[in-house]
């Protein structure tokens, strides 16, 4: 029946009135209160109130107070749906109010006009529900402290529109749909009762919930609000341009709205109706720009990364974890698939914390068939299990090197590492960590094992033992660092050097099984025929301890190690191709072959190949401590005549003199080792310059305050107290930087000898004078701990501006010290310059700011926008960045065992097994340094002249192919490379000298070169020269005495500490090499350790004296020649 306007008014005023009339009362209520209040402040009305209270009245008052209270805390937790009571209280009134709005769409197909009578069945069932609306709103309001703000809350507005018709319809037994449409926006709760639910549980849910219930709330209580004006009209008119439009007809016209599209066949003809839609035109822009599209990529997200992943039976796949970014995830990327290019077979997935932007969307797309991105983290164990951690090949967990808190970043690092154990203990680890002194938190983990191929790659050990071995040989940093870069940008150089420096560049470390018809051979034997035969450089081998029970890297090891079946080659080559021939290599199929890329698998019946274990990734297994079966053999001739090693009375004197020099080493036989030194005692200060002339020392220049992240200077200095060196030939260190970051640092470091602190700036001159820098072999100039920057190129602003300060230093070639008249001018500074520059080791943290120390290298040939590693700068060894090392990770993965070569090159060869260990004594833990001389007898790196050395011997060395072979028939030096003068006309004032990494066996040589070697422990490089008592050059090589010496003289072949004591009989005598390769014109001085027997180097000893002779008379057993058994 139609229903008159009185009606219609008499529904809306009652929302109306109880609205306006409810807020104007409590508005009086609160005035009332604010003015009680003021009057019990007013002197003297206090003590009036209380004269006409009464003291039961009071106490009434009270207990009626507490009561209140007590009433008003459990409908406070009642409301709050911390109760189960509570919960099903808030999901009822949740579902009668969409109960009540889906009435109201029933009763919306009648006409607005008409009204309903109480024959319909839905006004009682609406009336039972709007009566427990108004008790649950009474519960509120009670529990409300402030009562108007609960008033203007939007569900006390829906409440206060919507009940009080009801209860006018009961009056008028007729019933009106007027503002009921606003039970649409209940909807908002949405997200909250699906929480109390637990139907959603992600925040990526609880977002999506929370727009969705917003856009459906905002369409059902516009198209209601359409609905009412355009059906009743516009009131002025008295609905004469009205129009009869339903309910679905007003939810079309919003949504029409909402998505600025407007057919026009719908459209509001009242004013109010065209008023509302200007209005909502606004909002609704934002709405749907806005909400819809991330409500699209919520919903598309959901099924796209939280799916797990589906793991395909014979298919293997890693799991890569931590930062996820795209610079990592490139980074990754590029050095994962370079090594196997179109054979990928092992697919990536990602998992991350955040859903990936579009830039990183972009990359896995390009990379769609390999890789796969899963939104999680892998502190939860249901994230590990879509993933299928069980079944992965690896977990490799990626850090970031640019972070703000190192620590925070180790930490977070570490807790998924402990995660992922927990859930798999048997998942293989592979984690970056940035501070060295979290490294000891893994090990400590119940389930890691070293034997299983859980690795760790510390930025700060390796970043700094790169810097630590460029400041012991000039241009070794650059050299170590070429052969883990990859390069895919192509140069085209303009000059002959810079063609031999990108032909140096192709050259990675690579590993390969030996043939087994190596076994037997010495590793001279096997490194001759490899580089002559195969055109390979075998530079390191894989040897099984007799006495450490574990599988152990030697670099270049002496002439009593054989090498066994199955041994593992490290080889300096371009290519995997090129290393399969020390694989294939056959002494009968191929003895007739000269060519090395003809040599091949041959099929040759006698001969029983192996399982071809190419580049697959390897298990470490513990070996028992068994006795091995490369014993002491006759020395075998190869090619040319070598020396026969003999246990003479001058070894044993040698050995005598090792170990003496051995009792100032650490527990672990490693490093050098003394007392702990208080800091006072190395304090220098500026004005005492003349009290510490340093010569040919280390300057370190670190940035840093007192609440700075530590870098940790002990893995700087590890390297340069590596007890391959003598105790002579160490270098002095002076730290220059914030006494107050220093003393942090220091109780790492006071255990090392020779180290000293000059309070002070880099970015002063006259501090880097009382350094004394005109006279230092090396200054490093070490990036500071990352500081938060909005511009990544200001990360590194200090260690450019000390740089420029060093390298605007200009020392005169008269400064010279009387010991350095014989050192190669070359190298140094030229004869015809009047000055020279001070060299500089520089640490950028992003590469991209090479650009800023170019001009510093004082050429023109520089390849304006490269990046760092095809600059000039860092082919002539004068810069450094890390950024290189997160190819590691791919690397760790592939072949651990390239890994572990790297951290034995740079921090001065400690492995992972004794690195507990050596934690331990390098902090001070220790109470004496043990006698360890098996632990020092090995190689170590350095860069000899051609003419000044005992290199100069070798005839004919016009190739570097006649070089490599003398060198190591006749002294047991491995040459490595070349660093080479760019400029040989030597008419700029500064020569420069750039890197050649692995020349080729027909590259010519210069006179002026410098050779990059393994040199063994106690192989004495120096000429005996009667004209003058200086040493010829070498870099990091102590000079000898000219003769015979007595060993109270001050110069020896192996010097002992000051300290020690010894016999004045006692005297040193040098083994004569037997050539026929070394001219007869000059005398030669060589000792040889790396001919004496292996087992003279083995084992470890409490105190040296006790056991010395128990050693010689070993030595002299083991000298008998020892048949080999077969493996």
């Amino acid at each position: 029946m139609p229903c008159p306007s009185e009606i219609q008014v008499a529904f809306i005023l009652s929302s109306f009135v109880t609205f306006f009339l409810g807020l104007l009362i409590l508005f009086i209520f609160r005035l009332i209160w604010r003015t009680i209040k003021k009057w019990q402040n007013i002197k003297g009305t206090g003590i009036l109130l209380e004269l006409l209270l009464t003291k039961s009245i009071g106490n009434r008052h009270l207990e009626s107070l507490h009561f209140q209270g007590i009433f008003r805390d459990h409908i406070e937790m009642l409301l709050s749906a911390q109760t189960f009571v509570g919960q099903v209280l808030v999901i009822l009134v949740f579902v009668l109010s969409i109960g009540s709005l889906v009435i109201y769409f029933i009763n919306s197909s009648d006409p607005v006009g008409s009204c309903s009578s109480y024959e319909d069945k839905t006004i009682p069932i609406d009336l039972t529900f709007n009566v427990f609306f108004s008790f649950y709103f009474g519960l509120r309001f009670v529990a409300a402290d402030d009562k108007i703000k609960f008033w203007l809350e939007m569900n006390s507005i829906v409440d206060i529109f919507t009940v009080p018709p009801t209860f006018i319809s009961y009056y008028l037994k007729s019933n009106w749909l007027g503002l009921r449409f606003l039970r649409a926006l209940r909807l908002l709760e949405l997200p909250q009762i699906l929480q109390i639910l637990r139907a959603i549980r992600t925040s990526n849910e609880v977002k999506f919930s929370k727009l969705l219930s917003i856009v459906l709330s905002t369409w059902f209580t516009a198209a209601g609000f359409i609905h009412l004006v355009e059906n009743s009209g516009d009131p002025w008119l008295r609905g004469r341009n009205s129009q009869n439009i339903s309910y679905f007809e007003s939810v079309y016209l919003v949504m029409a709205t909402t998505s600025t599209v407007g057919f026009g066949d719908v459209v509001a003809k009242t004013s109010l109706g065209r008023t509302f839609i200007m209005f909502f035109t606004l909002g609704s822009l934002v709405l749907f720009a806005n909400y819809v599209p991330e409500m699209v990529e919520l919903f598309a997200n959901k099924r796209k990364y939280t799916s797990a992943y589906e793991v395909v039976k014979g298919k293997k796949f890693i799991v890569v974890c931590g930062n996820i970014t795209v610079d990592s995830v490139t980074a990754f990327l590029r050095n994962f698939l370079r090594h196997k290019a179109g054979e990928i077979n092992t697919e990536i997935v990602f998992l991350g914390e955040v859903p990936p932007s579009l830039e990183l969307e972009t990359i896995f797309k390009c990379n769609m068939a390999y890789t796969t991105f899963v939104s999680g983290s892998a502190l939860k164990w249901d994230d590990l299990r879509r993933v299928s951690v069980e079944s992965a090949e690896a977990c490799l967990i990626i850090a970031n090197p640019l972070c703000s808190d190192l620590q925070a970043e180790d930490t977070s690092n570490i807790m998924r590492v402990l995660s992922i154990k927990n859930y798999c203990p048997n998942t293989r680890i592979i984690i970056q960590i940035l501070q060295s002194q979290n490294k000891v938190f893994l090990p400590k983990i119940p389930s890691w094992s070293w034997s299983t191929g859980d690795n760790i790659i510390c930025f700060a050990e390796l970043k700094l033992g790169f810097i630590a071995q460029g400041c012991l040989v000039p241009g070794m940093c650059t050299f170590l660092t070429s052969l883990f870069v990859e390069q895919n940008k192509k140069v085209f150089p303009t000059q002959p050097w810079q063609k031999y420096f990108f032909n140096g560049l192709k050259n990675k470390i690579l590993t390969q099984r030996l043939s087994d018809d190596f076994a037997g051979m010495s590793f001279p034997d096997a490194s001759r025929l490899c580089f002559v035969k195969l055109g390979l450089m075998l530079i390191a081998i894989e040897h099984k301890s007799v006495f450490h029970g574990y599988c152990s890297l030697m670099l270049n090891p002496p002439v009593q190690v054989k090498l066994r079946k199955n041994t593992l080659g490290f080889f300096i080559a371009e290519s995997a191709k090129e290393v399969i021939r020390a694989f294939f290599y056959c002494a009968s199929c191929h003895n007739d072959i000269f060519t090395p890329e003809l040599i091949g698998k041959c099929s040759c019946k006698a001969k029983v190949h192996r399982h071809f274990p190419g580049t697959t990734v390897m298990v470490k297994k513990n070996t028992v401590r068994e006795f091995s079966d490369s014993t002491v053999h006759d020395c075998m001739i190869w090619g040319q005549q070598k020396m026969i090693s003999n246990v003479t009375l001058a070894t044993r004197t040698f050995l005598y003199e090792v170990e003496k020099d051995s009792d100032n080493l650490d527990s672990s036989g490693m490093f050098h080792w003394c007392r702990a030194t208080s800091l006072e005692s190395v304090i220098l200060k500026r004005m005492d310059k003349s009290k510490h002339e340093f010569r040919d020392h280390v300057v370190a220049c670190v940035f840093g305050d007192a609440t700075s992240t530590l870098i940790g200077l002990r893995n700087f200095v590890m390297p340069l107290r590596a007890s391959s060196y003598t105790r002579m030939e160490l270098k002095d260190i002076v730290f220059i930087g914030c006494l107050d970051y220093l003393k942090r640092e220091w109780i790492f470091l006071r255990n090392f000898p020779r180290i000293f602190i000059l309070p002070g700036s880099a970015l002063f001159p006259q501090d880097l004078h009382a350094a004394n820098i005109e006279e230092c072999s090396m200054c490093a100039v070490l990036s500071s701990s990352c500081k938060a920057s909005s511009n990544p190129a200001l990360v590194d602003t200090e260690t450019i501006m000390a740089t420029l300060n060093i390298g605007s230093l200009r020392i005169s070639c008269s400064d010279q010290s009387p010991g350095e008249t014989r050192r190669d001018s070359a190298y140094r500074f030229s004869e015809t310059s009047k000055y020279r520059r001070i060299p500089i080791l520089t640490e950028l943290k992003n590469p991209s700011n090479i650009h800023y120390i170019e001009q510093l290298s004082g050429l023109d040939e520089t390849f304006s926008g490269t990046s760092l590693h095809l600059s000039t700068s860092f082919s002539t060894g004068t810069v450094f960045s890390g950024s290189f090392l997160d190819s590691l990770l791919a690397t760790a993965f592939y072949n651990y065992h390239v890994l572990e070569l790297l951290q034995m090159l740079v921090t001065g060869g400690i492995s992972s097994q004794m690195e507990q260990h050596v934690d331990r004594s390098v902090c001070g833990l220790t109470n004496h340094g043990a006698s360890v001389t098996s632990e020092r007898m090995r190689c170590k790196l350095g860069i000899l002249s051609l003419n000044e050395t005992i290199l100069s011997d070798i005839k004919p060395r016009q190739t570097f192919g006649q070089l490599f072979c003398g060198s190591i028939d006749n002294f047991g030096i491995l040459c490595l490379g070349l660093y080479r003068m760019i400029d040989e006309e030597e008419n700029k004032p500064e020569q420069n000298r750039f890197v050649i990494t692995r020349p080729c066996n027909t590259f010519k040589l210069l006179s002026s070169d410098l050779v990059f070697c393994a040199i063994p422990f106690s192989t004495s490089c120096y000429k005996l020269d009667t004209t003058s008592p200086s040493p010829y050059e070498t870099i990091n090589i102590v000079p000898t005495s000219e003769k015979t010496t007595n060993t109270n003289q001050s110069s020896t072949i192996n010097p002992v500490s000051q300290t020690t004591t010894q016999p004045s009989t006692t005297s040193v005598h040098y083994l004569e090499p037997k050539t026929s390769s070394i001219s007869d014109s000059k005398q030669t001085v060589l000792t040889q350790s790396s001919k004496l027997p292996s087992q003279t180097y083995l084992g470890e000893t409490e105190t040296t004296r006790e056991n010395a002779k128990e050693k010689m008379k070993e030595s002299t057993e083991e000298n008998a020649p020892a048949s080999s058994k077969p493996n």
